[in-house]
C-alpha cells in the first residue's frame, strides 16, 4: 500500500509500539530488475515491516534528467507494493529522503553497497532516533540506466 506522506510517521510509531522493526530504504525504482528484488528482499531480511520511499517524478526528473522517469510515481509504488518483501511504500518530493527519515524515525535504514555508512547524510538523522544504518550487498551490472540504454539500441 502506498502510504500518504502525513500518515506515514503515525504508522510507523505503531508498527514500533507493537515490537516490530520498520526497515527503511528509498529509491527511484524506475524499472525494476533483478538487483531491486534481490535488494529489497535482503532489506526486508533485517527485520519485520519493509518500507520504500520512493522518489517523486519531479525529483526522478531532477536526479536523472528530463528523459526519466519511464514509470510514473504512482505506478512506480504500486509495482514494489506487488512485492513479497515490500510493506509499504511513501512517495518523497526532495532530491535525498533526509526530511522523509527524520519524519518516520526507522528503525534501521538500509542502502546499496555501492554506499559507505560514514559518508551517508541519513546516517545522522536515523542515529539520532536510536536507529541503525546498514549498508547491505550490490548487484553488480544491474541498473535502471543500462536497461534504458540496451532499449535505445
Amino acid at each position: 500500500m502506498i502510504l500518504r506522506r502525513d500518515l506515514a510517521p503515525t504508522i510507523v510509531e505503531e508498527l514500533k509500539k507493537q515490537g516490530k522493526k520498520v526497515v527503511f530504504t528509498n529509491g527511484c525504482f524506475d524499472i525494476l530488475h533483478v538487483g531491486h528484488l534481490t535488494y529489497l528482499n535482503e532489506a526486508k531480511r533485517q527485520g519485520d515491516i519493509l518500507i520504500v520511499g520512493v522518489n517523486s517524478d519531479s525529483s526522478v526528473k531532477r536526479l536523472k534528467g528530463e528523459s526519466r522517469p519511464i514509470n510514473n510515481e504512482i505506478d512506480r509504488g504500486e509495482m514494489l507494493c506487488g512485492l513479497k518483501a515490500v510493506d509499504y511504500t511513501v512517495i518523497f518530493h526532495e532530491d535525498t529522503p533526509m526530511e522523509l527519515i527524520d519524519e518516520l524515525k526507522p528503525s534501521i535504514h538500509v542502502k546499496g553497497g555501492d554506499y559507505k555508512k560514514e559518508d551517508l547524510p541519513e546516517t545522522k538523522i536515523v542515529e539520532k532516533h536510536g536507529g541503525e544504518v546498514r549498508i547491505l550487498g550490490f548487484v553488480e551490472g544491474k541498473s535502471t540506466t543500462n536497461i534504458v540504454k540496451k532499449i535505445q539500441g
